[in-house]
């Protein structure tokens, strides 16, 4: 059920989107499929490499934010996707055992000129382990609809 529009938003708005830990299975079977670098998939090599241990893939960690957006934000929305995202960044590396929350800020409102049943809305995003420390951020842009008049 549709319950946010695009005119809900506000710019200084802070969505919380919920959390969700990571096991080293998990880390494993992402990384074997579409990441296996060794600091991914080889507990030995990853114990000898800079990060001492296995570590998540960059792109395993974006891939459970956007589960995180799914589920706390968009799955209510009047989502139409997203033209893209920006400034992704990885911050420090992300363990197996560690509990990733993630929010949103809204940045910017714009509706669109063309298509008036629409609005893009900026967001900056940060995921933290259970200790606070943010471990990605990124700004974005999504589409959303407007209620019909």
């Amino acid at each position: 059920m549709v319950e946010i529009y695009f005119e809900d938003f506000q710019v200084g708005q802070v969505y919380e989107l919920g959390s969700y830990t990571v096991s080293e299975e998990q880390i494993l079977t992402f990384a074997r499929e579409f990441d296996p670098q060794p600091f991914h998939v080889d507990s030995v090599l990853a114990a000898e490499s800079i990060y001492g241990g296995i570590i998540a893939s960059g792109l395993h960690t974006a891939s459970i934010f956007m589960r995180l957006l799914y589920d706390g934000l968009l799955c209510r929305s009047a989502s139409m996707g997203s033209p893209g995202q920006d400034e992704l960044r990885w911050l420090r590396p992300v363990r197996p055992g560690d509990t990733l929350t993630a929010r949103g800020t809204v940045e910017e409102l714009i509706p669109s000129k063309s298509k008036p049943d629409r609005g893009l809305v900026r967001k900056s995003y940060e995921v933290l382990n259970q200790h606070g420390e943010k471990v990605m951020t990124m700004r974005g842009l999504g589409m959303f609809g407007r209620r019909s008049n």
